[in-house]
């Protein structure tokens, strides 16, 4: 029996939206996050990134690196009239390597299936922000806020990923999220209104570890 769609029902408000965002980002919401790690743990592993420079490698991610593509991919997928399918295709030509694809594709088809679990509703898999952008365009909230959540919980993500492999504690790892935040929120501000012409990446280092993270004769993550 198929669950009956209430989102309408539940997203009157900006205070339901929130719930339902929040819901969408967390963790418990199984898309698999964990295991991966965006070439992170070939850094750690290589002493490429330690717990003295991983505030500057998270900061270059959200600037340069997949954090801006997804923040501009998600943004897009917001806008009235967005062809999602399109924006899928564009948001699997931007990854780098595979292990970056199968990332971003695999938790956006978990993403997709479990929002159609909930609703009732087919949804078609998607690479990741462009799931996102679909699930929440609806919502009466803020571009802007929709993609700082977003931005926040994948840097929570990286940085659940260093506390499990660095000497690192997860007070430590919070004070580096708290840092980021401004950052994060100036990002999202200038995704509102970025165009195709703003995908763009610059972090070689990051997209040499995801390819050379495949080699690693022991490996925690995915990527």
């Amino acid at each position: 029996m198929r669950m009956r769609d209430t989102t309408a029902t539940r997203m009157t408000t900006p205070e339901a939206a929130r719930l339902h965002l929040s819901q969408l980002l967390s963790p418990a919401f199984p898309v698999g996050g964990f295991a991966w790690s965006q070439g992170l743990e070939y850094a750690m592993d290589g002493a490429w990134v330690t717990r003295a420079t991983l505030p500057q490698w998270l900061a270059d991610w959200l600037d340069h690196g997949a954090g801006w593509s997804d923040a501009v991919l998600l943004s897009l997928a917001l806008r009235p009239g967005a062809d999602h399918a399109e924006l899928d295709d564009l948001a699997r030509a931007a990854c780098m390597s595979s292990q970056r694809l199968l990332e971003t594709t695999e938790q956006g088809a978990a993403f997709a299936a479990n929002l159609a679990a909930l609703t009732g509703r087919p949804q078609a898999p998607v690479a990741l922000p462009v799931a996102m952008g679909r699930a929440c365009a609806g919502l009466p909230l803020p571009a802007a806020e929709i993609i700082a959540a977003f931005l926040q919980a994948q840097a929570a993500a990286l940085i659940s990923a260093a506390v499990r492999f660095l000497p690192l504690g997860p007070i430590q790892g919070q004070q580096m999220l708290a840092a980021l935040q401004p950052r994060i929120l100036d990002r999202a501000a200038r995704a509102t209104t970025a165009t195709p012409d703003d995908l763009t990446s610059a972090t070689w280092g990051a997209d040499i570890a995801a390819m050379a993270h495949e080699t690693m004769t022991t490996r925690i993550f995915r990527s």
